[in-house]
């Protein structure tokens, strides 16, 4: 640590730091655009210059190295002279179009032209203009005279997602940053362009000039699709979302969301909303009011329990649905004496642990990891968040091993990486635990052939220090998933890496500490699908999309004498009997468990739309109607507290309950069916449904497959 003068304050930061870090860490503002404490140091738009003892000229504090005993004044003459004239260049060509520009209200730019900017020009000449570009159906670059070539967009691209889709060419006036060869942005984490872009050259296409900055109300939530958990800020006008931006959270998200985070809202105000409860009636759909749609379906559950037995009424819950949906749905089908329900829809093995599978570590540090192992994930579409801390791993050298059925882009360099079918992953597992057994002297834990890939990941996983072996998506959907995570836990054993899931949805979590899982005679969600049941309750799930048994779904839920579905939208139409309007994320309370173990609540943003009620309560009156007791609840945190039993207390699941367990068996035959992964915008019926997220090139490439 050394000592600086700052302003007339010593300050202590250590050596190697910029004069910026000392400002921060003082609580000093210094003006700044190309700055951003994510970003590598660009120093191209000097508005940080600040007065330095000795030095002749103004230097700029984001790339200027503190020296001990170094003096440094932010609000002397010379300081302030520097920065205004910086300003005055930046003002020069900048259009006046601040009354209808998207900014406005929360720009950098005109924040600091208050403090800075003259009341004239001094500028006489025609200002320049930058055509705009059209980069696809999220970011919008209309505005691009507005641009003050901070870079921050081409830096993010380049060192956060991984993708250097924008660039700046020409020089001096003639300077634009464009995508060159007319190509779009394309990257699932190109919305964040849009937060660090410090004016408006860079806005919400789907949001914009849709209201006001200061017009709109600000709420926290947290994100209902992958397995991060981001926190959020939702952004409402007229009881309607109109935009949703990242809330900064070091240990979660930091600041950055995903695409679909962002994006997803669209669905909320769609076309495709449930807003009255409905049944079919001779084969016509009528709108009803609550009580006469609940009492129907209270009455047709006991008719098919009398007729056919408990084990035939079985719940299929979305892994997307709050803590406090899953734990009524399961206390309602208890109550009933039903064992059949189930969250793991795209699953083809179910059997179950004493466990709670999760992450096997911490979200931050991956980005500290020295060694991993991703087993069945395409990363960087399943779980980008992660995939962009895995990336800031590999920049201090983390060596990263895959092992997948295709050859994805993971947008960062790849130690090793061996393309296989799906079928036999389990062996592949095994060669490498057979070259950690040579390495260790060890019995290995099934017969393997030590192969030259084997041999180096083994290597691998045997040096460092922070090591982790991530199962992704498809290893959990495997066919042979119960002999993968076996191998895979010798293996961590050995090598003395962790070992856990990315885990699929905002709630996989939560779903197994719950235990919405099979009971005693009960049906898993494959028999439920493919018609086991009588009577089914989907609560927000569409069977065909949210399942490995896609279309056919529809042929075995057909059997059933009763389907009612509980979704925001009109859905599952030609099999349900019932349909009941649920609220979606922002229009109820509740919690998100995360891959880390981490619980977490956010309330309701807006009113829920129309005669739509949170799916937590038309489970309670289910409960009521049906007397079963215990269900008495007024509010979804009065339900979160009576799951302290379970270990879900404080914020985080019980330690002592996570984990991932494995069993004695391993079957090493080939797998006979390759396991089901939802596409990066096929996640969940929110990313399904909106219009901006579907004109996407990932979207748009499932579709031409599909096609």
């Amino acid at each position: 640590m050394i000592e600086i003068e700052l302003d007339g304050k010593k300050v202590e930061i250590a050596e190697g730091s910029m004069v910026m870090h000392a400002a921060d860490k003082a609580g000093t503002y210094i003006p700044h655009f190309c700055y951003h404490k994510k970003l590598s140091i660009a120093a191209n738009c000097r508005m940080c210059l600040v007065d330095v003892e000795k030095m002749p000229k103004p230097m700029p504090a984001c790339a200027t190295p503190v020296t001990n005993g170094m003096i440094v004044r932010t609000k002397s003459d010379k300081a302030i002279k520097a920065q205004k004239s910086v300003m005055e260049f930046l003002l020069i060509n900048h259009p006046l179009d601040c009354p209808i520009c998207d900014q406005g209200g929360e720009c950098q730019l005109q924040d600091l032209a208050v403090g800075y900017g003259g009341s004239s020009s001094r500028y006489e000449e025609e200002k320049r203009v930058v055509f705009h570009k059209d980069v696809g159906p999220l970011v919008s670059m209309e505005e691009m005279s507005r641009c003050i070539h901070c870079t921050r967009c081409v830096r993010f691209g380049q060192e956060v997602a991984g993708v250097m889709e924008l660039g700046m060419s020409h020089r001096g006036e003639h300077a634009e940053i464009e995508t060159f060869i007319g190509q779009s942005v394309d990257s699932e984490l190109s919305g964040n362009m849009i937060d660090i872009c410090p004016v408006g050259a860079l806005t919400s296409k789907p949001f914009r000039y849709s209201a006001r900055t200061w017009e709109l109300s600000r709420r926290k939530s947290v994100s209902p699709h992958d397995s991060t958990g981001a926190n959020l800020i939702v952004q409402v006008k007229n009881n309607q979302v109109l935009r949703v931006v990242p809330l900064e959270n070091e240990a979660v998200n930091e600041c950055w969301i995903a695409d679909r985070d962002r994006f997803s809202y669209e669905a909320l105000n769609g076309p495709e909303r449930l807003t009255s409860p409905m049944i079919k009636q001779g084969g016509e759909w009528k709108t009803v009011d609550w009580q006469t749609a609940l009492e129907y379906v209270a009455n047709g559950l006991k008719q098919i329990k009398t007729n056919h037995g408990p084990n035939s009424i079985g719940a299929l819950v979305s892994p997307h649905s709050t803590l406090e949906e899953m734990a009524l749905a399961k206390k309602l089908f208890e109550g009933l004496g039903s064992g059949s329900m189930d969250f793991r829809l795209r699953n083809a093995e179910f059997s179950t642990s004493d466990k709670v599978p999760y992450l096997g570590t911490t979200i931050a540090s991956l980005s500290t990891l020295q060694r991993v192992l991703v087993v069945g994930s395409n990363l960087r579409k399943d779980h980008p968040l992660f995939a962009q801390r895995i990336r800031q791993a590999t920049k201090t050298g983390a060596k990263v091993h895959a092992i997948s059925d295709f050859e994805p882009d993971w947008a960062f360099p790849l130690a090793s990486r061996q393309v296989i079918e799906s079928s036999v992953w389990v062996q592949s597992l095994a060669d490498i635990a057979a070259a950690i057994a040579e390495m260790n002297e060890v019995a290995p834990p099934a017969k393997g052939n030590a192969t030259e890939f084997a041999k180096n990941v083994a290597k691998s996983l045997l040096t460092g220090e922070r090591k982790a072996i991530l199962l992704g998506n498809a290893a959990a959907h495997h066919a042979k998933a119960a002999s993968l995570v076996s191998i895979a836990s010798w293996i961590a054993g050995q090598t003395g890496a962790t070992l856990g899931y990315l885990t699929e949805a905002a709630n996989t979590v939560g779903a197994h500490a719950v235990g919405v899982l099979p009971g005693d005679g009960g049906f898993n969600a494959g028999q439920m699908l493919t018609g086991a049941l009588k009577a089914a309750i989907l609560v927000n799930v569409e069977p065909e999309f949210d399942s490995a048994v896609g279309a056919a779904s529809k042929q075995g839920l057909m059997s059933s004498e009763m389907v009612v579905t509980l979704s925001p939208f009109k859905c599952n139409l030609a099999f349900s009997d019932v349909l009941l309007p649920i609220a979606p994320f922002t229009e109820t309370s509740g919690s998100f468990v995360n891959a880390e173990g981490r619980v977490q609540s956010f309330h309701a943003v807006v009113k829920p739309l129309g005669e739509t009620r949170p799916a937590w309560k038309i489970l309670r009156v289910l409960g009521n109607l049906l007397s079963i007791p215990g269900m008495e609840f007024e509010s979804s945190n009065e339900i979160l507290a009576s799951l302290k039993v379970i270990g879900i207390e404080n914020g985080v699941v019980a330690q002592d309950k996570l984990g991932t367990t494995s069993s004695s068996t391993i079957d090493l035959s080939p797998a006979e069916v390759r396991p089901v992964v939802a596409s990066i915008y096929q996640l969940d019926g929110l990313v399904r449904r909106s219009s901006a997220l579907q004109l996407t090139a990932d979207a748009r490439a499932v579709q031409g497959v599909a096609a």
